[in-house]
């Protein structure tokens, strides 16, 4: 009987479809594997037998689904390269897992599973070693078992190896690993596929480097991409990619409807109506869950706040040290917290099937992102609840985030020309001192040079290759006009009157979208959106207490004499700035929703507001009060400032001026003056560290005036400005005080960025 093989893909009404193709495709399989005489309905109950292991029934009864049982014989049987799009939930996992087994025991080599997510690869080896799956994982937090992980994967004593896409871009394992890994790989996994694509909400220009490994597996490999979030685009890009040295890819594609989920949104006024809201319905939402937030500091606050207010939760953040997401992952999957409040550090890679909600304080930037957020939840259980809480500040942050879009034309050649004449590689703090682009954009614009080959990543840095390039202009637009789109449909979901699951199936092109009757616009709301009193009294004291520590600069960036800067190494200490005080982050739902407005580019300079004031007349209190006082490990400060100087501003000369001079009043401290501009241009505040240092080295100078006052004074003084981001701009000016006689410098600034 002819096998159902297939192939072949083609686009018919956003839907994927299969076409028939030679069935002597079969006979490309690796002579070390012999699966021509397989009998389907064998393998089948023995796929069935692996699953029942992988997921702990003792008594054999767990069944592949049909769907499942597709794909994996489409790895085993027929050895395809496959994509799967598929809902959270599904078990895509189940699907490489099985087919690992199955292909181990005759005679493959390793799965290789392609994964951004450390916490689901956690999830996975564990999950794995039910089976009796021995598997690995090469990431970043492990690097101290690289060499023990490689060892057992050569001795053919690892089953599956799990390996983040970063690890395709280091010099070592490239060279070194990963063509082993591709000559002896027995099935490649490409998990969250969609991030190959740059047409998708999480584009990761690592990923793209799969292409090399691709073309490089023997004849007959079979391949695997897995995502529960890709459009009609992004599936197909996805798929051409997949076919790379191996013919056009399989699709399978099933509808995305989540039944256990309830979605609905709670329109609350501000952020301390949010806080307080969670903290009165949070006991009220089924089992343990997750709370997202849109930053770091937002994360905090809340974790900070629910804390205060006797619930046992945990944050999970990017800045969160590795052991303590450990500890915080096995805090939730014992539900021994009610929640993880955590950002998108969590967005994909956490498995819990029986997590009973998902909360969001804030909306993000598109709503395929929210679909996979939300997914978390509802895995294992019947019902589950969804809840967006959007708040103002929300597109203020994604706009602070936003800083992503593929750089102009005459920056990308001004890096390839610095690249290709300085005759050795250059890192990326090198480069900056020839390319005006802050680092992590830089880093990025490097990773996609590299995929379209302009650019080589090597020991030492980057070189260019001098290859051919294009800059696809048209690419760029129509990227960043998608990313504008979906804000707006994000927007459109806060808002609308039709089903929310079938809007965000629509966003997905799932053809089969219909109305779900559960979520709140279907069956009606389910939650109150009242708060009391006392929660909303308490979350605005947690909001408006002010107050965060800003790390000085120690170190110079690195190539400054190309800039004509003598400026290198460390910072002397006796020049350095010391740790200071901002009111808040301009990420944060408390002191960043007051600062925001009061520091955007449009708004008008004028006195400080008296609420600003009082603020940070609070925060040096506080400061006073904290262990070792004003700058402790300082040898020669003394229990107060002696004076206060003033940062000079071209755009905001009313707001620091009057916030200098009113606390000078109130703190009976005298005003020693303001550092002068040696010359009358501004200063780029979002360029990198190099451009940044540049610009600032010969920005401002120590008039006589002040340079006698800070001789008088002897003693430390306080710094004050507006904002900082780089902290440049602080580093400069407490290195001409020192200079000129100052004591320690203890800056004081409204806002800090991040």
């Amino acid at each position: 009987m002819r096998s159902p093989n297939v192939s072949g893909v083609r686009l018919h009404g956003g839907m994927h479809r299969e076409d028939e193709v030679d069935p002597s495709a079969e006979a490309a399989a690796p002579a070390s594997v012999a699966f021509q005489a397989l009998d389907a309905g064998e393998l089948r109950a023995e796929a069935d037998a692996v699953l029942a292991e992988l997921v702990g029934d003792a008594g054999g009864s767990a069944r592949l689904r049909e769907d499942q049982w597709q794909a994996v014989a489409a790895l085993v049987k027929d050895h395809r390269r496959a994509l799967v799009v598929q809902r959270t939930g599904w078990g895509k996992s189940a699907v490489y897992f099985v087919a690992t087994a199955l292909l181990r025991r005759r005679g493959a080599g390793p799965t290789v599973i392609i994964s951004p997510l450390l916490a689901l690869m956690r999830n996975q080896v564990e999950a794995a070693a039910r089976a009796g799956i021995r598997a690995h994982t090469i990431n970043s937090a492990n690097p101290e078992e690289w060499e023990a992980i490689y060892g057992e994967v050569e001795r053919g004593e690892t089953d599956v190896l799990l390996v983040s896409p970063e690890r395709l871009n280091s010099v070592d394992f490239r060279e070194q690993v990963l063509p082993r890994l591709a000559a002896t790989t027995g099935l490649l996994v490409v998990d969250e596929a969609h991030c190959i694509s740059d047409w998708g909400h999480d584009f990761r220009p690592d990923y793209r480097r799969l292409r090399a490994m691709l073309t490089e597996l023997p004849a007959g490999v079979p391949v695997l991409a897995t995502t529960a979030t890709a459009n009609s685009r992004v599936t197909a890009d996805v798929a051409e990619q997949l076919g790379t040295g191996g013919g056009e890819a399989l699709v399978l594609r099933g509808p995305l409807d989540r039944e256990s989920l309830r979605l609905g949104v709670v329109q609350l006024p501000d952020a301390a109506h949010r806080l307080a809201w969670l903290a009165e319905h949070l006991d009220e939402l089924q089992g343990s869950g997750i709370v997202y937030a849109l930053t770091v500091a937002a994360a905090e606050e809340a974790t900070a706040f629910l804390r205060a207010r006797g619930f046992a939760v945990s944050s999970y953040t990017g800045r969160t040290e590795n052991a303590d997401r450990l500890q915080a992952e096995e805090d939730l999957l014992k539900n021994r917290v009610k929640a993880l409040v955590a950002t998108s550090a969590l967005g994909m890679g956490f498995d819990k099937p029986d997590l009973g909600f998902v909360v969001h304080l804030g909306s993000p930037s598109s709503p395929i992102a929210y679909y996979q957020q939300v997914g978390r939840a509802g895995r294992g259980v019947e019902h589950a609840d969804v809840l967006l809480l959007p708040g103002k500040e929300d597109e203020a942050i994604w706009r602070y985030f936003a800083d992503t879009a593929f750089p102009p034309e005459q920056q990308v050649r001004q890096t390839l020309s610095a690249l290709a004449g300085a005759g050795r590689p250059l890192s990326v703090p090198a480069l900056e001192a020839s390319v005006d682009l802050r680092r992590t954009r830089l880093e990025t614009m490097l990773k996609v040079l590299d995929v379209d080959g302009a650019v080589r990543r090597v020991k030492g840095g980057w070189t260019a290759t001098g290859a051919d390039w294009v800059y696809d202009a048209e690419r760029y637009a129509w990227v960043a006009k998608q990313r504008a789109a979906e804000q707006q449909a994000m927007r459109d979901y806060v808002t609308t009157s039709m089903c929310r699951m079938e809007f965000l199936r629509r966003q997905l092109d799932d053809e089969g979208a219909t109305a779900c009757g559960r979520c709140d616009n279907c069956a009606g709301p389910w939650v109150d959106s009242a708060v009391s009193g006392d929660a909303l009294a308490g979350a605005a004291k947690e909001l408006d207490r002010p107050g965060v520590e800003v790390e000085p600069r120690k170190m110079w960036p690195t190539g400054m004499a190309a800039l004509g800067v003598e400026l290198k190494g460390r910072i002397p200490a006796g020049e350095q700035c010391s740790t200071g005080r901002a009111l808040g982050r301009l990420s944060d739902i408390g002191w960043g929703n007051r600062l925001r407005p009061l520091l955007a580019e449009q708004a008008p300079d004028g006195p400080v507001p008296e609420d600003v004031l009082k603020a940070a007349v609070a925060v040096l209190a506080d400061w006073a009060r904290s262990p070792g006082g004003w700058a402790p490990g300082v040898a020669d400060a003394i229990d107060r400032p002696v004076g206060i100087v003033a940062v000079p501003s071209l755009s905001r000369p009313q707001l620091v001026g009057s916030l200098a001079e009113g606390i000078a009043r109130i703190g009976r401290l005298p005003l020693l003056g303001s550092l002068s501009y040696a010359r009358g241009e501004n200063v780029l505040r979002r360029s990198n560290s190099a451009q940044r240092l540049k610009a600032l080295s010969e920005a401002f100078m120590v008039d006589d005036e002040l340079a006698a006052a800070l001789a008088r004074a002897k003693g430390p003084v306080l710094l004050v400005d507006d904002y900082t981001d780089s902290g440049w701009t602080l580093a400069v000016a407490a290195r001409l005080l020192r200079r000129s006689g100052s004591g320690p410098v203890l800056p004081l600034v409204l806002a800090a960025a991040g």
